[in-house]
């Protein structure tokens, strides 16, 4: 049994991460949704070569759709390749979908990806925050409080 375990452990990986979503937004929950990709992506996010930090996600004729998402070309697949900064479909269940698309028009909250990885399976997940955009002052606050906290495990490290 712990060999499954280790596996399971060896085969998550996270491909790319959006740092200053957290920063940049107030995010109020998060998503997990699969994702469509042509063969020579995922051999590419094996490599890790992604960038979703300028992406979006949005509701477009009853589908969940990522745009503007970075996926690096794939030395291997140069004739059959694949376009680098295509939408790319997300799936999710059609209550989650009614459900976001109920977010982003009447509250005019905003769909960020968060972190694109590879699940205990083996297979390409994003994971996708319901998140309202931060005013300067907000992002102040928050780097303040930041600082606040690493100050004060300092200062219990030191003393402590």
């Amino acid at each position: 049994m712990a060999r499954k375990t280790d596996t399971a452990s060896r085969n998550y990986r996270v491909v790319a991460e959006n740092r200053r979503a957290r920063f940049d937004y107030a995010i109020e929950e998060d998503l997990e949704c699969g994702i469509v990709l042509q063969g020579s992506e995922v051999k590419s996010l094996r490599q890790g070569g992604a960038n979703i930090a300028e992406s979006y996600a949005t509701v477009d004729d009853g589908e969940l759709w990522l745009v503007n998402s970075y996926v690096a070309p794939y030395e291997q697949a140069k004739t059959w390749g694949h376009e680098e900064r295509r939408r790319r479909k997300l799936l999710v269940n059609r209550r989650e979908l009614a459900r976001l698309w109920n977010e982003t028009q009447r509250k005019g909250m905003t769909l960020v990806p968060l972190v694109l990885y590879f699940n205990h399976k083996g297979i390409a997940k994003l994971k996708i925050g319901i998140a309202k955009g931060k005013k300067t002052v907000d992002k102040r606050a928050t780097e303040a409080k930041r600082d606040w906290q690493r100050q004060k495990a300092r200062l219990l490290k030191e003393h402590g």
